[in-house]
């Protein structure tokens, strides 16, 4: 278990924000979870549990507290069939390293999620989603510490209350409260995606003439795609797409329609409206305010350029929300969760 104190925590997320952490833990085994819990109880400091920081914003009070970094490692396959597989990893590993491992070998159902930023851990908090799939599909459980029990527990799927963007790890009563020491998911062994894919995969599928829809083909253009369309975090500090999209009822679709929005229909029957397409719509994508670009390629996009406190990019999240609002009467709900000393 590694301890260090202090730590700004704009080194530690890819929105680059945030004064310092009180103290930084990283957990590289089972036995460092509860030694670090321990540690927090000693010293009296709440916890704030982080993967890769790729959906995370500092603010300027910093964290009084102590910032978990789950660095646990390792995958491995349980069982194996002619159908299916099952595979098991560690929270503290990329999400995309398992993505690869997976589509190197053939297996189907997490291709479409290739080069999403973040840790595995991480995943099934936000229900990560891209191309038609998300996370929940193929998720079987994740293995978490409880820090209410003091122990290590299995929560299956049908436990997590899984939807858009919300599980029962970052949303009610029990945010929080579970450390994700790994996930086991089921893939396909045998069975390929098949055409028709989401909107924009398909596109690139016909553009290219593309006929080869095995996981490693298909791993391959969608990097190719999100490299094109998405800015990398890597080298541009943002923390992701920084609105949610907006789920409409039948009712409300029907409406926004016949107000001129465009509105998107998912695979399963979901309607949405995707927030992107509102804020180029009111003529900010490109725009640079207080410090932050909407990205040119994607508007869902905040880029950091040079903006040093949370409160610049306070400022421009009320100028995209007002002009959208203004015009279009929705309200954009951020993603990125933010850490506070709010209890």
């Amino acid at each position: 278990m590694i301890i260090r104190e202090n730590v700004p925590i704009s080194s530690l997320t890819t929105m680059k924000l945030g004064g310092k952490a009180r103290y930084v833990i990283e957990i590289e085994t089972l036995n460092d979870i509860k030694d670090a819990y321990k540690f927090a109880a000693e010293k009296k400091l709440p916890t704030w549990i982080m993967g890769g920081g790729a959906n995370t914003i500092g603010k300027d009070d910093g964290f009084n507290g102590i910032i978990l970094l789950n660095k646990i490692k390792g995958i491995e396959v349980i069982s194996e069939t002619s159908d299916e597989v099952v595979i098991r990893a560690m929270g503290g590993e990329k999400w995309d390293d398992l993505v690869e491992f997976t589509c190197e070998r053939g297996y189907s159902g997490i291709e479409n999620l290739s080069k999403i930023p973040g840790t595995v851990g991480a995943a099934p908090v936000q229900n990560i989603g891209a191309y038609g799939q998300e996370i929940s599909q193929v998720l079987e459980s994740v293995e978490a510490y409880d820090r209410e029990a003091h122990e290590l527990v299995v929560i299956g799927i049908e436990d997590m209350k899984m939807s858009y963007r919300s599980t029962i790890f970052n949303t009610g009563k029990d945010a929080g409260r579970y450390f994700i020491v790994a996930v086991t998911i089921v893939l396909e062994n045998d069975e390929f995606l098949k055409p028709p894919f989401y909107n924009s995969l398909q596109k690139y599928i016909d553009d290219h003439q593309e006929t080869d829809f095995s996981p490693k083909n298909l791993r391959k253009i969608v990097s190719t795609i999100r490299a094109e369309k998405l800015p990398d975090p890597e080298t541009e500090a943002s923390a992701g797409s920084f609105f949610k999209n907006i789920f409409l009822t039948d009712v409300e679709a029907a409406d926004a329609k016949a107000h001129g929005i465009k509105v998107w229909e998912k695979p399963n029957g979901k309607k949405m409206i995707n927030s992107g397409y509102l804020i180029e719509a009111v003529g900010l994508k490109g725009a640079r305010l207080h410090g932050f670009k909407i990205s040119d390629k994607a508007a869902l996009i905040l880029i950091n350029e040079n903006a040093k406190s949370y409160s610049d990019l306070d400022l421009a999240r009320k100028e995209i929300r007002q002009k959208v609002q203004e015009k279009y009467g929705y309200f954009l709900e951020q993603e990125p969760v933010e850490i506070n000393n709010e209890p």
